[in-house]
């Protein structure tokens, strides 16, 4: 194990700011994270012993017992069970003898849950030793039980286990769009980097990773700070459950996202790029790095770009399972090598991010957008959109609906006309921007997706009439539950208590008392969480509570207070093995 972690960290630079990468590589050789390679790493990397295994708690695919040698996770998204998963599931626990949340004894193979995996649009799905599988069933799951016990490596398994699509439904302004490689950065040079940044104010770009900040003003005050080193960061960890439009772009238009990063640090004068990718995208790890090597290759990256005295560089970061590392300054910790807890601002990271310094965090559908505003003017992507949301929305759409997929739609599009564009039918509502955005009712499809009305990450997930919404709550808040770092006290606790509210009006023991408490706990987790996360893991309940009371109103079976479970039913196993079955054995409780 010394020479391994030796050779390691040699390839990092001994870096701590690659601990990440470090610990994947670890985690991949000896399926866990030893103790062993713990108190190296922090011999070697002079880091406290605390740290590192902090950060092995922190990240769900580090783990620090043995996994198996073939390490199964099923996605969990409303979507995978919409689609079976549960059975399936099941089916693969029986096919290879390994229970869900278990090692098989042998070592061989482990069975276990992790939120959404990014594949909604063709689930169910799950990560084999990280790899994406998508559209299980049971003769792919047969052909995996049998690959397994032959012990094949994972390489040479079939290429269509893995194979993922890129569905693209409907097409607009940016995808309709072409643009070749270094053709916006000759674009700005010719206009003048002022002037180009100036377009994409006219623009009126926003982020489209949902909070909708102006492109061209934070790109203005990351350029204008004093301190000379400064970063561009492309947010690629979309973890909204229902969101997976940036997986398709960063598969079929990576060059245009490199592009408009390599854009964004002429415009901030930077030298240095870091790539995040969410880590359940391992497949487009070296496709990715092979397209950085093309560009180098060809001169549109590295040292002096297009002979025009510019240096700037990618390096492509992957995360290791956490939803909170979508927040900017949690991704930011992230880089550094470190647990993904959101910072306290300001400052912000245009003035201290990434090492302190400043820094911009955009995701891939702004990159992608600024780089064709480079070349085609801020007027042409003004003239589409309302007046606080120029431009298109690509959207992930998955659900009901006989066409899941990416579709480009202009902003300000009523809902009634993207739910057309899908074939959906026999709606019951949608829930719009994932979890932590809006979920509406069938009487609401006038509405439309703009920062106005209905802003959106990308997530559009549609319900019909035959779901269950305590169903879809109850996933939505166990998500939060699961994904919350636990470093402020209401995310920690506030989203346990909400997910066994939730749990105990889902399975029949409900009281008024009950609902007063959700609303109370909704209101707590919005008011006092550190971060994002904390503030909007309550929108399910509130969301639906204030469009379907009767459906919360007809779960609940005590007026006042009630049991959270049936203590007689509870006791059944014990009267079985007492071999007592009498009256006396048995309790009733409040409102039998």
């Amino acid at each position: 194990m010394n020479d391994f972690i030796v050779q390691l960290l040699e390839a990092n630079g001994y870096r701590k700011t690659r601990l990440l990468a470090i610990l994947r590589a670890i985690q991949a050789t000896y399926f866990h994270i030893p103790k062993e390679a713990i108190t190296l790493l922090s011999r070697l990397l002079g880091l406290p012993v605390s740290h590192i295994i902090s950060v092995v708690d922190f990240y769900s695919f580090f783990h620090s017992t043995p996994r198996g040698q073939y390490d199964i996770l099923f996605s969990d998204s409303i979507t995978d069970h919409m689609q079976d998963k549960q059975n399936l599931m099941n089916y693969f626990s029986h096919q290879c003898q390994v229970g869900i949340g278990q090692v098989r004894k042998d070592g061989r193979v482990s069975l276990d849950n992790t939120a959404c995996t990014g594949m909604c649009d063709q689930g169910p799905a799950a990560l084999i030793n990280g790899y994406a599988v998508p559209r299980l069933d049971r003769p792919k799951i047969d052909l995996i039980a049998k690959l397994i016990e032959q012990e094949l490596p994972l390489a040479e398994w079939p290429e269509t286990i893995f194979q993922v699509d890129d569905l693209i439904w409907k097409t607009g302004l940016l995808l309709n769009s072409r643009l070749e490689p270094g053709e916006s950065l000759l674009a700005a040079d010719a206009r003048g980097l002022n002037a180009t940044l100036n377009e994409i104010d006219q623009s009126k770009l926003r982020g489209r990773g949902g909070a909708g900040f102006k492109t061209a003003l934070k790109w203005r005050l990351c350029a204008s700070e004093p301190e000379q080193e400064r970063f561009v960061v492309c947010n690629a960890d979309e973890g909204e459950p229902g969101t997976f439009k940036d997986r398709v772009l960063l598969n079929r238009y990576a060059d245009w996202l490199i592009e408009g990063m390599t854009l964004a640090s002429l415009l901030i004068k930077s030298q240095q790029g870091f790539l995040y990718l969410r880590g359940e995208y391992l497949h487009l790890f070296e496709p990715l790095q092979a397209k950085l090597a093309e560009r180098r290759r060809n001169g549109l990256l590295g040292d002096n770009i297009l002979g025009k005295g510019w240096s700037f560089d990618i390096e492509i970061c992957l995360g290791a399972g956490s939803y909170i590392c979508g927040e900017e300054s949690a991704l930011i910790e992230s880089l550094e090598g470190r647990s993904g807890i959101a910072r306290n601002r300001p400052p912000y990271p245009v003035t201290e991010g990434y090492l302190n310094k400043p820094t911009i965090v955009d995701n891939v559908e702004t990159f992608i957008a600024a780089a064709h505003i480079a070349i085609q003017g801020g007027n042409w992507f003004a003239a589409q959109g309302t007046e606080q949301s120029s431009g298109t929305k690509i959207l992930s759409i998955s659900g009901d609906t006989p066409q899941p997929g990416i579709y480009e739609v202009p902003f300000g599009t009523p809902i009634s006309a993207i739910l057309e564009d899908c074939l959906a039918e026999d709606v019951l509502g949608v829930q719009v921007g994932g979890p932590s955005g809006t979920f509406i009712s069938n009487r609401e499809f006038h509405r439309r997706l703009a920062f106005e009305d209905l802003p959106s990450g990308g997530s559009f997930i549609i319900f019909n009439r035959q779901r269950d919404i305590l169903e879809i709550v109850r996933n939505f808040t166990h998500f939060f539950a699961d994904e919350s770092c636990g470093f402020c006290t209401p995310c920690r606790v506030g989203t346990i208590l909400l997910s066994e509210q939730i749990d105990k009006l889902y399975d029949g023991y409900g009281s008024v008392g009950d609902i007063v408490a959700l609303q109370e706990l909704g209101h707590l987790l919005k008011t006092n969480s550190h971060c994002g996360l904390g503030q909007t893991a309550a929108n399910p309940m509130l969301n639906t509570l204030a469009r379907y009371p009767a459906i919360y109103q007809s779960k609940i079976k005590f007026p006042h207070f009630g049991p959270g479970f049936n203590l007689d039913e509870a006791l059944q196993a014990a009267r079985k093995i007492a071999h007592r079955d009498d009256s006396e054995a048995h309790l009733s409780q409040s409102g039998d």
